[in-house]
């Protein structure tokens, strides 16, 4: 820090006046004076972005250190590659206090930065992403053949700087399988072939029943399990917990074959999932259009030969149609069991995962709230309504954020920290929003 010791200057820094500290004030060692105190939130934030520098400097120093070792057993011929890259990994365990394989997954991510995605590692080394989001994107790419790869890693690293972890690796997988649409179908052709059922032994006589099978035929089957645990719970009498009553509901329907030990309203569940289909890729003959390729809420793009038998098949599955240009929606479908409210199931759509910032609940798992309570005059309406998990639900309430939708962004949620940070939460699908011309209501008025 500097100070001017000038006749014409006697300010140390500052741009306020009031806020000017004086140069022999400082000097003078006074008892009231102090610096000003940092944001605490600042302090981390600040070691964070460390990290993300010291994390690029790691790989980069990682990568040399490697490729020295590798042609320094090349020029000596003591040892083969195979056993000079073994020695390296053993070496940098126990360097670090960490297992092969985690060293091993150390000089992996540091191959790829280096090498494959230079890209990344700047912004990992301006503290522009984490290394987290580094990791993530290294084990999304890594699979996918060079040319995609390429079409991928901006995009990628658009999200990866300004989503969180969770919702980055949500969107890239998401981004990949848009991006693989065309292939989807001969994909999971091949990927069915391999369903099975699995039994893995756990310790006090328990075990892992594992099925491995289609995912929108998993997310149904957990959505019902789901379902019939939370209508269970609703007795006063229960103390399972929801997993617990998951698990028991799953035991008897596949021992006994029904639910009879159940209520009626409990047997009565069925299997719901959500398909979002863009029009014009419904009517594609490939299935392949602009809009994208057909959406199952929680699991992902599926072939259209799946989408099309889900549109016109059984009406306990909710068929969400979307324009093919503005993407607002057409149809809910209202003809499946126990259907929701309208306002209840284009919130959820909209929303697709719990809006608070990070979270990666399904909203068809949380909670609708209102962003102004109803007590403070809040209406119940798309524009004051929102899926929280329970666990954002009660800080949001209690925990002193408030949150505002924000107008004309489709659903958008600005979180606001106790701190007086703002966060913002966009939907995954942003509803339009709609403004009416007031030339158009002078000219539509009644002479």
């Amino acid at each position: 820090m500097f100070f001017d010791s000038s006749n014409e200057t006697d300010a140390a820094w500052g741009a306020d006046p009031d806020e000017f500290v004086r140069e022999d004030d400082y000097l003078s060692g006074r008892d009231d004076w102090a610096p000003p105190a940092p944001d605490p939130l600042e302090g981390v934030l600040e070691v964070t972005g460390m990290m993300a520098i010291m994390a690029a400097q790691r790989c980069e120093r990682v990568y040399g250190w490697r490729h020295e070792v590798l042609r320094a057993a090349e020029r000596t011929d003591r040892m083969s590659r195979e056993m000079a890259e073994r020695s390296l990994r053993l070496e940098l365990a126990c360097a670090m206090r960490i297992t092969e394989a985690a060293a091993s997954r150390v000089i992996d991510q540091a191959e790829a930065l280096v090498v494959r995605y230079p890209a990344a590692l700047r912004a990992l080394a301006s503290a522009a992403i984490t290394e987290r989001h580094a990791d993530v994107l290294v084990d999304a790419l890594d699979p996918l053949e060079p040319a995609l790869r390429d079409r991928i890693l901006p995009r990628a690293l658009e999200l990866a700087e300004t989503q969180p972890v969770g919702t980055f690796r949500r969107q890239l997988r998401a981004l990949v399988e848009r991006m693989r649409a065309d292939t989807l179908s001969e994909r999971r052709a091949r990927a069915v072939t391999g369903r099975r059922v699995v039994v893995e032994p756990a310790e006090d006589g328990m075990a892992w029943l594992m099925a491995l099978i289609p995912a929108v035929e998993a997310r149904a089957a957990h959505g019902r399990l789901t379902a019939m645990a939370t209508a269970l719970r609703a007795s006063e009498d229960e103390t399972r917990t929801l997993d617990q009553l998951r698990a028991d509901a799953l035991g008897d329907l596949l021992i006994d074959g029904t639910a009879d030990a159940h209520s009626s309203d409990v047997r009565g569940i069925r299997a719901t999932v959500t398909v979002t289909v863009p029009a014009l890729t419904l009517l594609a003959e490939n299935g392949v259009s602009p809009e994208g390729p057909a959406v199952v809420e929680g699991v992902g793009p599926i072939p259209i030969e799946t989408a099309r038998e889900l549109c016109g098949g059984s009406a306990d599955w909710m068929r969400v149609l979307t324009h093919p240009e503005t993407g607002v929606v057409l149809s809910v479908g209202r003809d499946r069991y126990r259907p929701p409210k309208s306002l209840r199931d284009v919130v959820t759509w909209r929303a697709g995962r719990c809006m608070a910032p990070g979270c990666g609940m399904p909203s068809a798992r949380c909670q609708i709230d209102h962003s102004i309570a109803w007590i403070e005059g809040g209406p119940t309406s798309l524009a004051n309504l929102a899926p929280l998990c329970e666990g954002h639900h009660t800080v949001k309430h209690h925990g002193g954020w408030t949150i505002t939708q924000i107008r004309g962004s489709g659903g958008a949620l600005e979180w606001t920290s106790p701190a007086g940070r703002r966060y913002v939460v966009p939907p995954e699908r942003p509803m339009p929003f709609f403004r009416v011309d007031p030339a158009d209501l002078a000219s539509s008025a009644p002479f």
